[in-house]
């Protein structure tokens, strides 16, 4: 009996492991594509969202997004989230703050967030 109740822990051990490992490596093409076009320094908050810069909560799921992603998702028309798409929504404001998504992802702010945005 107690054997068996070791074996379980472990087996529950090793599951919460691989779990939690598989969660934190696991990153979406998408946030590896916007970290590849706009290089956000390390400490901003663009650097610290990961999924939060197209989604609104954790953990992400594809109808949950923010301003920016929903803008994203519409320049994509279906289609997988390329260069394309990141690029055509540049000039919009997608949080209203009055900062382009542009100038937000150059900054470091969240573009889908209109309380993060760059210092004057």
């Amino acid at each position: 009996m107690r054997a068996l109740r070791w074996t379980i822990l472990l087996g529950l051990a090793v599951f919460c492991v691989a779990a939690v490992t598989t969660w934190a490596v696991a990153k979406p093409q998408d946030l590896a594509l916007l970290k590849q076009l706009y290089a956000p320094k390390e400490g901003t908050d663009l650097a610290k969202a990961n999924c939060l810069a197209c989604h609104s909560k954790m953990p992400p799921t594809k109808t949950d997004l923010n301003p920016y992603g929903k803008d994203l998702q519409k320049a994509a028309a279906g289609r997988p989230v390329d260069e394309k798409a990141f690029r055509a929504i540049e000039k919009l404001d997608s949080d209203g703050d009055g900062i382009s998504n542009l100038d937000e992802l150059k900054a470091g702010t969240l573009p889908g967030d209109p309380k993060s945005k760059p210092k004057r």
